[in-house]
This record gives structure tokens, sequence and C-alpha cells, in this order.
């Protein structure tokens, strides 16, 4: 993966959007004092460069009736066919994220299901017959956390190089 190095104005616009992608962006253009041209090319160049990955809205599972939240290591009886399990996970639509992970599981899902009853048939009539040996669920009662990671100051970044620039002298 290729890191990508933005300057003061990329992260200043990243903060913007990430706090309020429904922001327009001649409201961005006059908080970063740049012309609105300037942040339809900024935001094309950081789409572009994959720093963006589109934009969406969030749904709230529960409000919709998923209730139950659920993560799922999956030991498969054939690792090769990881690629095509993985394939047939994108057409389970209550799977939301699969990782490739460093644990013990070949692979590890996100999935929601409206309760406990529809997750158990989800894991028996869906991700049972994909070729699974066994698997482990853990069953999230309420995210603590959960936030988009945080765009770090320019300033930040540079006094932490020059703190480290100076420790090595």
């Amino acid at each position: 993966m290729t890191h990508h190095r933005l300057d003061a104005l990329d992260k200043k616009i990243l903060k913007l959007i990430a706090g309020d992608a429904r922001i327009p962006f001649l409201e961005v253009a006059r908080v970063c004092n740049v012309s609105g041209a300037a942040i339809h090319q900024r935001i094309q160049k950081l789409n572009n460069l994959g720093v963006l990955k589109g934009s969406q809205f969030i749904i709230d599972p529960e409000k919709i009736g998923y209730e139950t939240c659920a993560f799922i290591g999956l030991f498969l009886k054939d690792p090769e066919k990881f690629d095509s399990v993985v394939e047939a996970l994108k057409k389970i639509p209550e799977v939301v994220e699969c990782h490739y992970t460093t644990s013990g599981f070949d692979m590890f899902i996100k999935i929601y299901a409206q309760n406990n009853h529809h997750l158990l048939n989800i894991i028996h009539d869906k991700l049972q017959p994909l070729g699974l040996q066994r698997s482990e669920t853990i069953i999230s009662f309420n995210a603590a956390i959960d936030r988009a990671l945080p765009i770090i100051d320019v300033e930040e970044e540079d006094s932490e190089e020059e703190d480290v620039a100076e420790s090595e002298i």
C-alpha cells in the first residue's frame, strides 16, 4: 500500500468533510480560504489517490431492524478456497466486513442480524455451506467507540519528526 503525503490544505479539507460529508464545497473553500475550484481539484486528487473512497450515508442497523451485531472467526475446511469463499460472502447482505487476520482464523467477518435466531439461521444456512470447518462467534452488545480515523495536523506530525530528529543527534 502506498502512503501519500498530505499537505496542510489536504488535511484541513479531510477534517471538514469527515466531520460532515454533506458540507458544501463552497463552505469548505471559505473555511480554507481558497477558491471553490481549488477544493474541487483537491477532492478530485484525493479521490484519484484513493485517500477518499467515495461518500455515503451511514444507516443505523438497529433503526432498520438489525439488533444483533456479531464478529465471526471462520475456519475453512480448505483454506485454498479463500477467494471463492470471499466471493460467496459478498452475496450475503448481512456480512458487512471481511478481513484477513494474523490470528488462527482463516478470515474474520462482521455481520448484522435481526436477532439471535436470525444470526443462527445465517450461520447454519449461509455460512456453513461455504465449507467451514468451524466458526467462533462474538456478539457485540454495543460499540463503545465508533469513529473515523483522525487526520493528524501537519504541526503535530512535524513536531514529532523534529523530536525524533533531535533524539538522534
